[in-house]
């Protein structure tokens, strides 16, 4: 028996095709998506066709159910039509519209009612500033999905000039990135939507993990009807699912934005506003913490010299550690965290001796994951312990990026075989549909060798940060206390 799960992410689509007795890919296909940060959401339904099609169509599969990019919103009209442009999770133009909504209610509020310190990414911000920048386009907003939840609306058979909005559905890991869900009654505050919004709009259904959204419509290409589909989830909480994720394992993903979350029994309240509360996709949550730069640094660092992936690997290891003082503050796009939207990337200490390739190489690979390692450290003052790191994403397999993660972590890393697991994951979401369980799959995966912790790169990142004026305002924020 064969079952499908869909990842449609931040860059591209992916269909994968399963084995249920084993999770074994037998088939995939991929299509990219538009590279910009406010993007038509027909480009994503169009990006999952063709991904379907390049994966040899769906007639021969029992369950489906669709993954993909947190937060970023679909507006729909009473008709079920697309009302406007969605703004991703990544675009940083609301950043205006979530101090707004801090300054209004307070930001540890948000923090009290949802478990989301909030940021520019979360969907409630995105609702205020579609308000703020097309009040007609507001008007005509009927309802608001996420784009998980928007595909799977599709896949049932719904679109424009379909109506049908009281068939959305969503899960407990998507309606918990949006800032307008609480953890403590798993139900949406709409209060929140309404003060951020002006008005009420039709929200999702929230299924439970084993639920199913319904079966396929008919007329899809490449996609018969009456398939079942799972609820479907946020990226996040699939591939945690396909990892196996439990108390102790801290996933740390290097994808377009850099990640790193766990699994908790109990919400988490971080007043020092950097842990997020999210939920996973089994009823249980999920802590955690992003960053906007992660594997684009890396696109970005070959391109300026000139070289493949493997071979910026083998000029940063070539390089000390510390790259001889040759500093990168990696903020290319502005950060989430820490809350530094209109901040840029700069390069620290450069002299005539060190400004050299491997050090530039190993700068930004070191950059890159002292951002995630200060993620780490977060999770920690909110009493989570991880006891060993789980690497995964497009960069986990650079062996530099291994290399140097070892350095400055003391706990055990895990990297898995390369796999899709967000897609992987989606896939166990259709199987527990169509079979009331979700499926047990192996994962497997190499324990790296230990090194000794360099300190000095972590030290390098901060006083980076001080010469900036960032640091104050980012300690400041992590000597407040963290509730959990």
């Amino acid at each position: 028996m064969l079952i499908a799960g869909i990842d449609s992410s931040t860059q591209m689509c992916k269909v994968t095709v399963r084995d249920a007795a084993t999770g074994n890919r037998v088939r995939e296909g991929k299509a990219s998506h538009p590279s910009g940060t406010i993007v038509h959401p027909d480009r994503w339904w169009q990006a999952l066709l063709t991904a379907v099609e390049r994966a040899g169509g769906l007639e021969d599969v029992q369950a489906i159910a669709v993954s993909g990019q947190q937060h970023t919103p679909v507006f729909l009209d009473e008709d079920g039509e697309v009302v406007c442009d969605s703004p991703l999770w990544n675009d940083t133009g609301s950043h205006g519209q979530m101090v707004s909504l801090n300054e209004e209610l307070g930001r540890d509020t948000w923090i009290r009612r949802t478990g989301l310190p909030l940021t520019l990414s979360d969907t409630v911000v995105k609702l205020r500033w579609l308000r703020d920048t097309d009040p007609a386009a507001a008007e005509r907003t009927a309802a608001v999905a996420i784009v998980p939840d928007w595909l799977t609306w599709r896949l049932l058979g719904y679109g424009s000039g379909h109506g049908g909005l009281d068939a959305l559905v969503t899960d407990r890991s998507d309606a918990a990135a949006t800032a307008y869900w609480s953890p403590e009654t798993g139900e949406y505050c709409m209060d929140l939507v309404e003060h951020a919004f002006g008005k009420t709009v039709t929200l999702p259904k929230i299924l439970g993990p084993l639920d199913r959204a319904g079966v396929t419509g008919g007329g899809i290409p490449g996609i018969p009807a009456g398939i079942v589909v799972g609820a479907g989830s946020g990226d996040n909480g699939a591939a945690a699912l396909a990892l196996d994720v439990s108390a102790g394992d801290t996933v740390l993903s290097l994808g377009t934005s850099g990640v790193v979350y766990t699994q908790s029994e109990t919400p988490i309240h971080d007043y020092a506003g950097y842990v997020c509360n999210y939920a996973d996709a089994t009823g249980k949550f999920q802590p955690l913490v992003a960053t906007l730069n992660a594997g684009r640094n890396f696109e970005l660092g070959a391109a300026l010299l000139g070289c493949s992936f493997d071979e910026l690997s083998d000029l940063a290891l070539s390089a000390p550690a510390g790259a001889n003082g040759l500093t990168l503050l990696p903020y290319f796009e502005g950060e989430r965290t820490p809350d530094l939207p209109h901040a840029r990337a700069s390069l620290h200490q450069a002299s005539l001796t060190n400004f050299n390739r491997p050090n530039f190489a190993r700068a930004i690979i070191e950059g890159t994951l002292a951002s995630q390692v200060e993620m780490l450290e977060a999770l920690e003052r909110c009493g989570i312990v991880t006891e060993r790191v789980v690497l995964i994403g497009g960069a986990a397999q650079s062996e530099a990026v291994q290399h140097i993660l070892t350095q400055m972590v003391d706990v055990p890393v895990v990297v898995p075989d390369p796999e899709e697991y967000v897609a992987k994951g989606a896939a166990m979401q259709a199987l527990a549909a169509l079979q009331g369980a979700f499926p047990v799959w192996s994962t497997n995966g190499d324990e790296l060798e230990p090194l000794r912790t360099e300190t000095q790169i972590s030290q390098q990142h901060d006083a980076a940060k001080v010469a900036m004026g960032y640091f104050e305002k980012t300690a400041a924020r992590s000597s407040q206390p963290a509730v959990q």
